[in-house]
């Protein structure tokens, strides 16, 4: 993540309460540059966020007036993504590029329809590891700090070795995460490669189909921030399923991914979302 510096630690607890792992020196946040997270906690109208994120988010508004609608779009479809594949008997999820805890978490969407579910968060932004390790501890749940770029070490971690079995189906949830990636194709065919049968891959992405210079303006301010932004069209998302079979209606704007109820949208859809089966 950006603003990072390599001295100094974060305290965590474990998600029984006891000690984080000593791992050594952990990056710090340099709050005085916006965070992906904290800028996302500002857009859903959160608190952990600083005079730094406010200004970018703010400019974003400026920018894409519906960058916030289309966060908490974001957040919604993946309460109906999780309704969808507890359904099927999924109960284990890992959470990938998590960002800061809600109040309404991926554990907690899990369960109210499924009994005991198994949620793994990751993220590499160390102060999103330490709220999530303060602020989520429950049975089943664990906090893991690991990057998308390195996405061997995520099954090789303890807390996904202690709580995910690689033997039953597993939920893997990139909520608004890969589109930051220049070339995402590569960590999720590899975390794809470890899940079985019966597994689900869970994308919500940023697109300029609809609203391309309003979405140029906003990589451009992402860029500017040292955080390259890659929209990408429903071809592009759709290439990221892989192997993964796409639930009806597939590839489609956040907002009109099997909707609740029927809604006239604000503004030009700005995510995509999708979830595919893996087949088996």
């Amino acid at each position: 993540m950006p603003g990072t510096a390599t001295t100094g630690r974060v305290p965590g607890r474990g998600p029984a309460g006891e000690p984080a792992p000593d791992d050594g020196p952990r990056p710090v946040p340099d709050l005085h540059r916006p965070g992906l997270a904290r800028v996302q906690d500002r857009l859903l109208g959160g608190k952990d966020n600083y005079a730094a994120d406010r200004d970018l988010a703010d400019r974003l508004l400026d920018a894409l007036p519906g960058a916030a609608a289309a966060a908490r779009e974001g957040r919604a479809f993946v309460a109906r993504a999780v309704r969808t594949l507890a359904a099927r008997g999924v109960r284990q999820f890992l959470d990938l590029g998590c960002g800061l805890p809600t109040g309404d978490d991926l554990h907690r969407l899990a369960a109210r329809h499924v009994r005991g579910p198994r949620v793994v968060y990751v993220d590499d932004d160390p102060l999103v590891i330490a709220h999530a390790r303060a602020r989520l501890a429950a049975d089943g749940v664990a906090a893991l700090r690991a990057d998308l770029r390195d996405p061997a070490a995520i099954p090789a971690s303890a807390e996904v070795r202690r709580l995910i079995d690689p033997a039953e189906p597993v939920a893997l949830v990139f909520s608004s995460v890969l589109h930051f990636l220049p070339d995402p194709h590569g960590p999720v065919a590899a975390l794809a490669a470890t899940a079985a049968p019966g597994s689900a891959l869970v994308v919500a992405h940023a697109t300029g189909d609809f609203a391309p210079a309003a979405m140029a303006e906003a990589a451009r301010l992402y860029r500017d921030a040292g955080v390259p932004l890659h929209p990408r069209g429903a071809a592009d998302v759709e290439q990221l399923l892989g192997p993964f079979t796409p639930l009806a209606p597939g590839v489609a704007p956040a907002a009109a991914w099997r909707p609740d109820r029927p809604s006239v949208p604000a503004g030009p859809p700005l995510l995509y979302a999708a979830v595919g089966i893996l087949p088996g």
